[in-house]
């Protein structure tokens, strides 16, 4: 036991924020598509702040890299946008039981395979920017993942403008989520010192994504971690049934 959870549920998150993050720096997003459902499976009491928490270092570690073509003007319209949003996912994980906030992950990630499956095309506006960052506060906040609703926008863009914009987005709106959520009372030290001693479970995922990107097609990637976090939601969902 480490800080009063099971060293097999800790390894089990470790190896989901490692290929979580692996995902991330390939295509951009992905450490809490798979690192959210898994991480609600076995430590339900963690959630938010363990992965909130763990996943600020990712966008560092990438901006070190790619800072080229980020859409300063995009962002914002977003980043603003992203503030009341937060607020209500605030308010939602302060009312939220276990049961229902696992419920939540599971239903978001479900959603947001099949919006990323299908492709939907949006076009990036000053008005679907603002609505893009209002819903990722939300979910971000009350679930960890609030990547999908601005990668769907970005997603015909370049890869490099897409991983060097969604790190300046995940920076600054993490920052926000994890603020709030300490302010408001409803995360604790508990779970941001776990998060912080699986930050090398990340570092890990980082050295492994550009071998990776050499040996497998991005899009062999993306249909396998979709299968991958569809299957992780639906097994939350499941566990949660009466």
């Amino acid at each position: 036991m480490i800080l009063g959870v099971p060293l097999w549920a800790l390894a089990v998150i470790a190896l989901a924020l490692l290929v979580g993050t692996a995902v991330q720096g390939l295509v951009g997003l992905g450490l809490g598509l798979v690192g959210a459902p898994i991480a609600t499976l076995v430590a339900p009491e963690l959630m938010p702040g363990l992965l909130l928490s763990t996943a600020v270092l990712l966008p560092l570690l990438q901006l070190a890299t790619h800072r080229e073509e980020i859409d300063w003007r995009g962002l914002a319209w977003a980043l603003p946008a992203r503030i009341p949003g937060t607020v209500v996912g605030v308010w939602l994980v302060a009312i939220f039981t276990d049961r229902q906030l696992a419920v939540a992950v599971g239903v978001m990630v479900l959603v947001a395979v099949l919006l990323t499956w299908h492709t939907v095309t949006v076009p990036i506006t000053p008005g679907t920017l603002v609505g893009a960052g209002v819903i990722s506060g939300v979910t971000s906040t009350a679930t960890s993942i609030g990547g999908p609703p601005i990668a769907i926008l970005y997603q015909h863009r370049s890869p490099v403008q897409v991983r060097s914009t969604l790190a300046v987005y995940f920076v600054i709106g993490l920052a926000i989520s994890l603020a709030s959520l300490t302010v408001g009372g409803v995360i604790d030290r508990h779970q941001i010192a776990l998060g912080l001693a699986l930050v090398p479970a990340s570092i890990a995922g980082t050295v492994v994504a550009p071998r990776v990107a050499g040996r497998l097609p991005v899009h062999q990637v993306r249909v396998a971690v979709l299968a991958v976090c569809a299957v992780s939601a639906v097994l939350l969902l499941l566990q949660q049934l009466p």
